[in-house]
């Protein structure tokens, strides 16, 4: 298969539901190749993880990109994305991150950890009762969503009565960041931005009357103080992409984690036994099955990242996921291996643009997991779980699961029965501190 027909792969329903065996026909030429004239595409973590640290690329460049589509320049999605942080280039980028960071550093993530517990030991006893009687639950719909929607909206001073609204909205937005898109998409994505929008400038009026201990009103009063600092498109622009960069990830992080684990169950045996494994746990989570798949660059100068020429004004489009599963980097890499030496996912990207929220998003999953598989001993997948056809924002549709009977996070955990002799020496071996996988312990691939 040659680079065209690989990414017409990738950009097609099918590859956008699974793209990783895209992601090897590409990788069969190299890890960076010429996709078409003006876009390069890169596989290979060692050349992704170079071009999001080197300052000659930036995250924006004139003229704007997919001008092929009708209303692109003036759409409010595009808009929403593209005056926030998540698209500005140094110095805009660093002076609208400034002035939200405080709120994501060490010591305030880790003040949340109590708060996040609570609200997850919550929603799995709430899981419980709802599957009791053997009726299925949605996953996304009782822990992913509303996990992470309630920790971001606290943050942002979001009332608890209005959430619910968001997830559609966010839904239609996030189309915007596909590597192509269609004019009806656009429309759709349209529609999400003005919804968001409207709500978020509603709430900032809000808070110029009554201000609160929450980020809307430090970015109102940073607005406010000096225009120079914040204008008002980039207050709501940034607004929007905190609220969804807060959950979005997050929900797609715990729902394709989840399925790795209950489609491993000697991992998540020991998960489920010693919750100190959560940590590296969710680092190979996030490698095996990313929940953003793809960032890009554009060239301010002529380069050559792998030694491929790529002009100025050039775009690298940045394949994360294929990068986190490169054969150069890890060592049989579509097998899921929490105990993998030197983990360190591409998925929250690199340089000045890492995720701010990466470290709440890391504390929410290593939370949840464990609670999860102790708090719900009997927890299965109900059918074949449903992915959305995304491309950059991997996660699914619809997550089905019977729960069993609810067991009480604090007591000792009933052991989950495993029928191989590989599995068991293996849990055996983690619960001594030592490294390795099972051979044929599962399937490799999530």
């Amino acid at each position: 298969m040659d680079v065209a027909e690989a990414m017409t792969l990738l950009l097609s329903p099918q590859g956008r539901l699974d793209p990783y065996p895209a992601y090897e026909r590409l990788r069969a030429h190299g890890p960076v190749v010429e996709a078409w004239p003006g876009l390069h595409v890169a596989t290979g973590y060692a050349v992704i993880d170079e071009v999001v640290r080197d300052p000659r690329y930036v995250v924006s460049y004139e003229p704007l990109p997919q001008t092929t589509v009708a209303g692109w320049a003036e759409s409010p999605a595009v808009a929403s994305i593209a005056r926030s942080m998540l698209r500005a280039n140094p110095p805009d980028h660093g002076r609208m991150r400034q002035i939200v960071a405080g709120a994501f550093t060490p010591r305030r993530v880790a003040a949340l950890r109590e708060v996040v517990t609570a609200q997850a030991t919550a929603l799995v006893a709430a899981m419980a009762e709802r599957g009791r009687d053997g009726t299925t639950v949605d996953v996304l719909d009782t822990f992913a969503y509303p996990l992470p929607i309630g920790v971001i909206c606290a943050l942002l001073g979001v009332p608890e009565a209005d959430r619910d609204a968001f997830r559609k909205w966010t839904a239609d937005l996030t189309v915007v960041l596909e590597p192509e898109i269609s004019e009806f998409e656009l429309a759709v994505a349209d529609r999400g931005a003005r919804a968001l929008r409207d709500y978020f400038r509603d709430l900032v009026q809000a808070r110029r009357r009554i201000p609160a201990d929450d980020l809307t009103t430090a970015l109102v009063q940073a607005h406010d103080a000096d225009a120079g600092r914040l204008d008002t498109e980039e207050l709501l622009a940034n607004l929007v992409v905190l609220l969804v960069a807060g959950f979005e990830t997050t929900t797609n992080l715990l729902g394709n984690g989840l399925v790795v684990l209950l489609r491993h169950p000697a991992h998540a045996a020991a998960l489920r036994d010693d919750p100190d494994l959560a940590g590296a746990y969710v680092e190979e989570l996030l490698r095996i099955d990313s929940p953003v798949q793809v960032t890009s660059r554009i060239s301010s100068v002529p380069v050559a990242p792998g030694g491929v020429p790529v002009p100025a004004g050039g775009e690298v489009l940045l394949l994360l996921g294929a990068g986190n599963r490169d054969p150069e980097r890890f060592a049989d890499p579509t097998r899921f291996d929490p105990t993998r030496p030197q983990n360190q996912p591409l998925s929250f990207g690199g340089g000045p643009h890492y995720c701010l929220g990466a470290a709440l998003a890391r504390l929410e999953a290593r939370i949840a997991f464990p609670l999860l598989l102790r708090g719900l001993p009997d927890l299965a997948l109900a059918g074949e779980p449903r992915h959305r056809a995304r491309l950059t924002l991997r996660g699914h549709a619809t997550l089905p699961v019977t729960t069993g009977p609810h067991q009480a996070t604090g007591a000792e955990p009933r052991r989950t029965v495993v029928t191989t002799g590989a599995e068991r020496r293996w849990i055996t071996r983690v619960s001594a501190g030592e490294r390795g996988t099972p051979t044929g312990a599962g399937p490799g691939t999530p």
